[in-house]
Parts: C-alpha cells; sequence; structure tokens
C-alpha cells in the first residue's frame, strides 16, 4: 500500500461520538488523517463519513481500548495506511457513578479496564513508533473530577486520577525522545452520553441545557468542539514547549 507521508497522523479513541467525536472532526479539518477507534461500528462509520465528505481522510477501527491486543491492532493499522503516527489522543472512557460502598468487582474491572488500562494500552501501542522517530504528541482526556473530589463519583474519579499520574510519568520518561504528553481536565461538557441518558428520562437537549445554566464563571456546560479545540492544542505544534501539563478546560468552575 502507498504511504501518505504528507500528513500527520491521529490516533482518536472513543471518537464515534462526545468529545472523540468533535476531536476527529477538528483534527481532520486541519488536515491530519484519522483514525477513528471506538467500540461501535456504526458511530465509527458516521464520524468517518463526516471527515470523508468534507475532503479528509479517515479509517475506523473497532476498538475495545480494555484490551491491548485491540490498541496493538489501531496502531498496526493507522502505520500500514499512513506509514506514521504523531499523535494520540486516548480520550475513550466509561462513568460509572455511586459510592465505594456501592460498587462491585464488575464496576473495578470495567472503570479500570477502559479509564485507566485503555490509555495505557493506547500510549504503550503508539510509543514505539515515536521513540523511533523521536517526535510525538499524547493527549490524556482526563477530568476536572481527577483534581477536586465529587460525592458519589468514587471509582470514576479514581481513574482518572490515575491517567494523571501516567501521563506525568510518560512525560518524564519520553521527553528526551521528542514526545510530549498532556492532559486535559475537562469540567461539565454537554456530551451524547449525557445527552442519551438525559432523552431516557424524558428530556431535550434544550432542557439538559437550561439545567446547567450558571455552571462555572461562564454559566454554562461545555461543547464538546470546546474541548476538542484544547485538545488539539496540546496535540499540535503551537503547544511545543508544553508537556507534563493537566489543563482544566472547566469554564471557571474550579475557581468559584
Amino acid at each position: 500500500m502507498m504511504h501518505d507521508h504528507s500528513a500527520k497522523v491521529a490516533i482518536i479513541t472513543g471518537s464515534g461520538a462526545g468529545i472523540g467525536k468533535a476531536c476527529a472532526l477538528r483534527f481532520a479539518n486541519a488536515g491530519i488523517n484519522v483514525a477513528v477507534a471506538d467500540l461501535s461500528e456504526p458511530a465509527i462509520k458516521s464520524t468517518c463519513k463526516i471527515i470523508e465528505d468534507n475532503g479528509g481522510k479517515a479509517i475506523g477501527c473497532r476498538t475495545d481500548v480494555s484490551a491491548e491486543k485491540d490498541c496493538q491492532k489501531v496502531a498496526e493499522t493507522a502505520l500500514r495506511t499512513w506509514g506514521r503516527i504523531d499523535i494520540l489522543v486516548a480520550n475513550a472512557g466509561v462513568q460509572i457513578g455511586g459510592s465505594l460502598l456501592e460498587t462491585t468487582e464488575a464496576d473495578w474491572e470495567k472503570i479500570l479496564g477502559v479509564n485507566l488500562k485503555g490509555v495505557a494500552y493506547s500510549c504503550k501501542a503508539v510509543l514505539p513508533t515515536m521513540i523511533e522517530k523521536q517526535s510525538g504528541s499524547i493527549v490524556i482526556n482526563s477530568s476536572i473530577n481527577a483534581l477536586f473530589g465529587t460525592a458519589g463519583m468514587a471509582i470514576y474519579d479514581m481513574s482518572k486520577a490515575g491517567t494523571l499520574g501516567l501521563m506525568r510519568s510518560l512525560a518524564v520518561e519520553h521527553g528526551k525522545h521528542g514526545i510530549r504528553v498532556n492532559a486535559v481536565c475537562p469540567g461539565n461538557t454537554i456530551t451524547d452520553f449525557h445527552i442519551n441518558k438525559m432523552a431516557g428520562k424524558g428530556n431535550t437537549v434544550e432542557q439538559l441545557r437550561e439545567m446547567t445554566k450558571g455552571y462555572g464563571l461562564l454559566g454554562r456546560a461545555a461543547e464538546p468542539e470546546e474541548i476538542a479545540n484544547v485538545m488539539y492544542f496540546l496535540a499540535s505544534d503551537e503547544s511545543s514547549f508544553i508537556t507534563g501539563q493537566a489543563i482544566i478546560a472547566d469554564g471557571g468552575f474550579s475557581v468559584t
């Protein structure tokens, strides 16, 4: 297969919906070839179609990030298709609520498998080629919950805090290889997950936005595209001297 070496390549996990999809579209709009990795095949096809309909290049990879072999397969597919991997956005995640006393073994396995191991496996899959090339950028989607405690979110908060520890460790270890590793800590964001959850209760997206009025200093929740813009900045050469950092994007919530 002929490799296209003219454009950068990004792998974006969980890019079938929400923040991940917004990242895929934002990166493709900047001329970056995107490997759309997600568990849902219909969602993958939808994201890829939008990218291709707008003149971009995308490949779809059904991926369960909690399985290391799946993460390796995405990296291999991107290398086979385009001959390079420049960017990883480790975005895939799940949210499980409840106090520590309410959690089950299945809850632990799922949250650790996706939110923590999934991020680690995704990074592990792309690091060898980035080390060989002596350049690369990894952006991890963490959460404001990693920095500020929230009642009823014990294991979710724990898993997101764990990704920040991984981010700092990788930044220290691979700075000498020209690889930057950062994280974004979004605040309340109106994603497909929340829209679908509220729809199940009979609420519209307009009602959801109304319910989040007053959040933070800007008085509203974020749109996925706003978080994607921060992730794009950290992945791009515009942030070439930033590494090992967790950037808070919460509309000022954390300073209220």
